[in-house]
């Protein structure tokens, strides 16, 4: 299944139906919980943000300004529509893809060694 940053999403036609992996942070501000376990957020890279929806429970560790990775397709309307969330499980560790799509939009920071 292809990795795409947000970036990606946004300069490329990702087509409604066709199932990929979009990885990020999860934007401040973004996070809205709706009817039951209806959930929206946005997915960013620092230059490109997708709108995201989820409909199940999320990861203990999901929260805004958080890596995340996510499984699911775009809709007709341009959200992505989310099968599974994956959130980062502690503060050193962050997909692989995420670290490389950050460091490509200039967001990267390195952490304390």
């Amino acid at each position: 299944m292809y990795f795409r940053s947000p970036t990606d999403v946004a300069g490329n036609m990702v087509h409604p139906g066709v199932a990929f992996r979009i990885g990020g942070l999860v934007e401040k501000g973004s996070l809205h919980h709706g009817e039951g376990a209806e959930v929206r957020f946005r997915v960013t890279d620092g230059k490109s943000t997708v709108p995201a929806d989820f409909n199940g429970v999320l990861p203990a560790l999901f929260r805004e300004g958080q890596g995340v990775i996510a499984t699911g397709s775009m809709d007709s309307s341009g959200t992505f529509v989310a099968t599974e969330v994956l959130a980062k499980h502690d503060e050193k560790y962050m997909p692989p893809e995420v670290v490389q799509a950050l460091k490509k939009s200039g967001r990267w920071q390195e952490g304390p060694k």
